[in-house]
């Protein structure tokens, strides 16, 4: 049977053979392509400062590190993503808490972060950092949010794990515009691939040579506390991890990027042909006017009690449809920590009602065609 994914890496020869390069170089690690990666990613985005690592979690911990986080602080994020937008605080000992979403779009609700910010305030309960997700690559609202972080003190780390390639108010994701620290996720199934991996933006140097001395066991070579006897030396001043891109993964990741721009023009296209063909009962998520998607997702939403049949049904015909996501808060361990998932309705509705469609640049028309006509089927078979 037909098996279609809901998201599927371009591996193209042009990738096998710049892995194949680094695989008979002298470096599978710690050489040149981890920096050339970092410098085209920085380039692509407009940001100063970009260091790699092993994955878009170990980019969002080594972010709130170097930020100061501490067990005496706090971090807000979204319930609705994958459990790494919260866990990268517990990481560091800090307090996480939730701020619900828009049911339009996925993303934060700003004005229930203002909310919650007046009474933080009133009990001098206020975070250390929040951090937005850009969800299905879908831009948040970064100029209110900038705001908000102006009048109450706080600092934001974009996780934009979904959204490389997206833009907002014509500058890209991980410019920086507004937030300290922007960070990127790797993994197969996101826009481009380094196998696993991640990557810290930032426009500040200070910021970016902690996130580079975290990933690296908290060692640096330069701005030396002691004496240095010789080029030998270097020195370990913070606690940090080995969080380091390899070089292999550098080199698909840089063959990947040059066609960045092709994959988010099919990406669109295939988006726009969901949009053309799928009913108007069936709801869409949408970001917002100001940005542009990097359409990494394309969750739709069903009748909470038909979704069960419906995903089953399109899984049954090999349609690997997914869940994006599970609230946060109804987690087991989240639960155990004493979050009720009920006090974030909005996120709580779309767990209960969403699900992801195929989206991938290899997708087909024909493959297309295949899981709308399944899709309506479905439906109609109420």
């Amino acid at each position: 049977m037909l098996t279609i994914p809901y998201g599927k890496q371009q591996i193209t020869q042009a990738d096998i053979d710049a892995v194949v390069a680094v695989l008979t170089s002298p470096n599978l690690t710690q050489g040149p392509k981890v920096t050339e990666f970092e410098q085209a990613v920085a380039q692509y985005c407009q940001a100063a400062h970009a260091i790699a690592v092993n994955s878009g979690t170990s980019a969002l911990h080594i972010a709130c590190l170097s930020l100061g986080l501490t067990n005496d602080d706090r971090v807000w994020t979204s319930p609705f993503s994958f459990v790494a937008s919260a866990n990268c605080a517990l990481y560091c000992g800090a307090t996480i808490d939730f701020v619900d979403v828009e049911l339009a779009s996925g993303n934060m609700d700003m004005k229930a972060l203002a909310t919650k910010l007046e009474q933080a305030k009133q009990s001098n309960q206020l975070p250390k950092i929040v951090i937005p997700v850009h969800y299905a690559g879908h831009p948040c609202d970064l100029a209110r949010l900038h705001q908000l972080s102006q009048q109450y003190g706080f600092s934001v780390i974009e996780d934009a794990s979904h959204a490389l390639g997206a833009s907002y108010q014509g500058k890209p994701i991980g410019h920086g515009q507004y937030s300290d620290i922007t960070i990127f996720s790797f993994h197969p199934v996101k826009n481009i691939t380094s196998g696993e991996g991640g990557m810290a933006l930032t426009q500040c140097p200070k910021i970016a040579k902690k996130l580079r001395m975290y990933s690296t066991h908290g060692i640096t070579k330069t701005d030396c506390i002691n004496e240095v006897p010789g080029d030998w030396y270097y020195e370990q001043q913070l606690l940090g991890f080995n969080y380091r891109m390899t070089d292999i993964q550098a080199a698909l990741g840089c063959s990947q990027l040059k066609r960045l721009d092709q994959f988010m023009e099919r990406r669109k296209a295939i988006v726009e042909r969901y949009q053309q063909w799928l009913p108007d009962n069936i709801g869409r998520l949408i970001g917002t006017t100001e940005g542009k998607s990097a359409h990494h997702l394309f969750p739709i939403q069903i009748d909470a009690n038909k979704r069960k049949r419906i995903f089953d049904g399109m899984r049954k015909a090999g349609i690997i449809v997914q869940l994006h996501y599970i609230n946060i808060a109804r987690q087991p361990y989240y639960q155990a920590l004493g979050f009720d998932p009920l006090d974030f309705p909005n996120t709580e509705q779309l767990s209960q009602t969403s699900f992801s469609l195929p989206l991938f640049v290899d997708l087909s028309e024909e493959q297309q065609d295949f899981v709308i006509a399944t899709l309506l089927e479905l439906l109609a078979d109420d």
